[in-house]
């Protein structure tokens, strides 16, 4: 395929070949996760092999693994708390020299900011600024979605459900949210996210409160216990709170039905829970506690969770396995799960708006299993992931990841095409390009029928 065509379409994502005539692709990937409790990064060595039209990842290799950071924060006031963005740039820095990796050599990765971290007043201006310091990205996300689907990953629990034939749950229990992902043959069956973690109270040495989270005080008054910055709490109050946190990620975890104080804790559509898994695993900061990995304490509620998260999980039933990741789990799909390349199905036009880098990943929910797509409902489903990732405002490009299901009609592909542009009418009105990333053969198809049919430029 050379690397001209008609209109100044080309089908491969690299001006200077096509992925088609290569058997094999060898990459650097880095993983960057940055959330309310620690941050850290992962490198891996991905190879990626040709299956017909489509290129898989055959081989995962880590080769650096970066040590554990408590995330730093510059605490101005109560209510104006910022990531430390100058420790972690020297955190990154002392990482890629540990690695002995040239950032300049790092072909693709994600930086991903999770739990309460992206809440912060510049949490995406920290993402969007290392980015561009630690190489190629293929996203910036904070999406609580995204983080179930890389700790399902990453622990190994989409992995399991395909080797065990199992329902296999995993929990990942970080500083400030839980999510909660269902795998079942190696795809998420289900998924959701909770505003309970283990840093949603912090405590100094002497045991005083040096910072609240929004859900702690939630907590703290369902414990009716006293809890405010520089208070010493009373440990049975404490204990009392623990116990309430327990209780209702268990009861996300588990209930077909959320009572009215837990759904007002939940990020996003709550699981089904029409069935019990065969298995659960635990990934996230508190699993460190909970597989005796860790007994260090960190000024937080880690080892206390832990310990009454495991008890009610014991009595409900499934088998608790061990987890291929623990801490480290989001990370590691970050690094090792973001990345698939499709060598003949690719629409680029006008050819130099390539390359893009560091571009923000939607993943909507887009109502594509009917027959007939409602081209409001499509719109609508992107408006809302927009906003979830504060992108509403049009001000970047975005690229949205969908699903394909079913045929691919004319009348299926315009009104994919038609509630996908309505919904980022904003961006796309500011002259931004349109990338959208799909699982399905058709991205030839929808690139032309984006500019032939929808009339874009």
């Amino acid at each position: 395929m050379s690397d001209e065509a008609a209109g100044g379409r080309v089908f491969f994502s690299n001006i200077g070949r096509s992925l088609e005539v290569e058997d094999e692709i060898r990459l650097v990937s880095v993983g960057v996760d940055i959330g309310s409790s620690t941050s850290h990064l992962v490198f891996s060595r991905l190879v990626l092999e040709r299956l017909d039209n489509r290129y898989v990842v055959s081989e995962r290799t880590i080769v650096h693994e970066s040590e554990v950071l408590l995330t730093p924060y510059i605490e101005n006031a109560a209510e104006d708390i910022s990531i430390d963005a100058e420790a972690l740039g020297r955190f990154i820095d002392s990482q890629y020299e540990q690695a002995k990796i040239d950032p300049k050599l790092i072909d693709t990765g994600a930086l991903i900011l999770t739990g309460v971290a992206v809440r912060r007043r510049n949490a995406r201006a920290i993402g969007e600024l290392f980015a561009e310091q630690t190489g190629k990205f293929v996203s910036v996300s904070a999406g609580d979605a995204m983080e179930a689907t890389l700790a399902a990953f990453g622990s190994g629990a989409a992995a399991r459900s395909i080797r065990e034939s199992a329902r296999v749950m995993n929990a990942d229990i970080g500083g400030g949210t839980s999510k909660i992902a269902v795998c079942e043959a190696g795809e998420i069956a289900g998924m959701t996210a909770v505003d309970i973690g283990a840093r949603i109270v912090c405590f100094d040495d002497a045991g005083r409160v040096t910072r609240i989270e929004e859900a702690g005080h939630r907590f703290a008054e369902e414990a009716e216990l006293v809890l405010e910055v520089g208070g010493k709490p009373d440990p049975g109050g404490i204990a009392r709170m623990v116990a309430c946190m327990a209780d209702r990620l268990f009861e996300v975890i588990c209930r077909p039905t959320l009572s009215e104080r837990t759904a007002a804790l939940v990020r996003m559509a709550p699981l089904c829970n029409d069935r019990r898994p065969d298995a659960i695993t635990f990934s996230g900061g508190v699993s460190e506690y909970i597989y005796g990995r860790q007994a260090q304490v960190f000024g937080d509620l880690g080892p206390e969770l832990a310990a009454a998260i495991l008890e009610r999980v014991q009595a409900w039933g499934p088998r608790i396995e061990r987890p291929d990741e623990g801490i480290r789990a989001t990370v590691v799909g970050a690094s090792q799960y973001t990345i698939q390349v499709s060598g003949s199905t690719i629409f680029v036009a006008p050819l130099e708006i390539l390359p893009l880098r560091n571009v923000p990943v939607i993943t909507p929910d887009l109502p594509l299993d009917d027959e007939v797509l409602d081209i409001e409902r499509i719109a609508g489903a992107v408006r809302a992931a927009l906003r979830r990732l504060d992108l509403h405002q049009g001000e970047q490009a975005v690229a949205l990841c969908y699903r394909w299901r079913g045929s691919a009609t004319f009348a299926r592909l315009d009104a994919l095409c038609r509630g996908v542009t309505a919904g980022l009418s904003t961006a796309l009105e500011r002259g931004l390009p349109l990338v959208l990333v799909g699982d399905g053969d058709i991205g030839g198809l929808i690139g032309i029928h984006c500019q032939e049919e929808a009339r874009l430029p």
